[in-house]
């Protein structure tokens, strides 16, 4: 299970160019920050208040005082900036972080996101996902690509949602896919899974990219 999430991360961190300000939000997404290239700079930013978010901090670097917006140490950048929560939500409401990775329970083929509630469950509330759905250009979902054999990626949302039509990109241990108007298109295919088999296991119809390539993992 560790070794597909760290599989998902790094292709994630693949998304991004040099000079990005991005949104990393709870779970595995934080993870992404682990593999940003060496040699872009990619600013990420926590909506709890910085940007400038490096790796998850270890037993040797562990700063009580940086926390990422899911409550995970964290390491900062030299060029880390602290700030407030409504300057925080101002940038993402302002349109200037140009993406956001988000974790998901359900994504519809439409573009629907549900990840935020599952009803009966206690949950401390939707935090900043709202917002980020709505003010960021981007948002890629990293997810496993089903939930003990569940299908995650749907024809619509049994969960309560967390915003319409907001997913541009999903990115699972399977595949990368984009959502277009006319559905869902895969666009890179992972070497451990044929056509039949992620199809298989998503509860809607994929389509397949006439440039569709083999996702690599390094």
């Amino acid at each position: 299970m560790a070794d597909l999430k760290v599989r998902i991360a790094k292709r994630c961190a693949k998304e991004f160019r040099d000079g990005d300000f991005i949104n990393l939000g709870i779970g595995l997404p934080t993870m992404v920050a682990d593999y940003i290239p060496e040699d872009i700079m990619v600013t990420c930013h926590s909506e709890n208040g910085f940007a400038g978010i490096d790796q998850i901090a270890t037993a040797e670097n562990l700063d009580v005082d940086v926390i990422n917006s899911g409550g995970t140490y964290v390491t900062a950048l030299p060029r880390a900036k602290f700030f407030d929560t409504a300057e925080s939500f101002g940038l993402v409401r302002g349109g200037h972080v140009r993406a956001t990775v988000l974790g998901a329970m359900e994504v519809a083929e439409n573009g629907d996101l549900a990840n935020w509630i599952v009803p009966g469950k206690k949950v401390a509330g939707m935090g900043g996902a709202m917002d980020l759905c709505a003010g960021c250009p981007e948002v890629i979902v990293v997810m496993l690509h089903t939930q003990k054999g569940a299908h995650k990626i749907l024809k619509k949302c049994s969960l309560p949602l967390t915003a319409e039509k907001c997913v541009s990109k999903i990115i699972t241990e399977m595949g990368v896919m984009e959502v277009r108007e006319n559905g869902i298109w895969v666009t890179e295919l992972h070497p451990d899974f044929t056509w039949e088999e992620i199809q298989a296991a998503t509860g809607c119809e994929l389509h397949q990219d006439p440039n569709m390539k083999a996702m690599e993992e390094e």
